[in-house]
């Protein structure tokens, strides 16, 4: 969303560099290259774990303000190492988008999620088990909390916080309802 001329302030203001526009058209094409590369790569075929979220931010676009949403998606394989799967820009935040998403992680290779870490976005199951019927579906914990203390009252927000993480971070099932049982 940034003209030439306002990439060269940019530059300018902050590192002190004068950069062409022949410079700066050239290194942007080559990012747009590595970028597209780096999008398109084959992935490994089963993850263990992918966490699968939304990030809304607001960007200038034609001199005005608007609401983006970053998909983005974080597999950690067998070996355990995470890697950043993807990040794709949208609009908003929609059950078909995310569909399109899972769609290209699979013909990009992944065959198989052992557990998939997610909001509770209407239709996100159902979208998740279109392309990986045998994944486990996990509320992500942090959205638990979140949707949690939605229905408490401001002032005791803190209280039902430390709560809910004690229950969250019990060793078992069974010492989190024994965590929930002493609230």
């Amino acid at each position: 969303g940034f003209s030439t001329k306002e990439i060269q302030d940019h530059l300018q203001s902050l590192y002190g560099i004068e950069a062409t526009p022949a410079l700066i058209s050239k290194v942007s094409k080559k990012i747009k290259l590595m970028i597209k590369e780096w999008q398109d790569r084959p992935l490994k075929q089963i993850y263990a774990v992918m966490f699968i979220d939304a990030i809304y931010f607001k960007v200038k676009q034609d001199e005005q303000t608007a609401n983006k949403v970053a998909y983005t998606v974080i597999g950690i394989d067998l070996d355990g190492n995470k890697d950043v799967l993807g990040i794709w820009i949208s609009e908003k935040e929609s059950t078909e988008f995310w569909l399109s998403v899972l769609s290209e992680l699979k013909n990009r290779g992944v065959q198989d999620i052992l557990i998939a870490s997610v909001t509770n976005l209407t239709g996100f199951s159902e979208a998740i088990n279109a392309c990986y019927p045998d994944a486990e579906i996990q509320k992500c914990i942090v959205h638990q909390v979140r949707d949690s203390i939605r229905y408490a009252a401001h002032q005791d927000v803190k209280q039902v916080t430390e709560a809910l993480k004690q229950i969250y971070t019990a060793s078992s099932e069974d010492a989190g309802l024994e965590k929930l049982n002493q609230l």
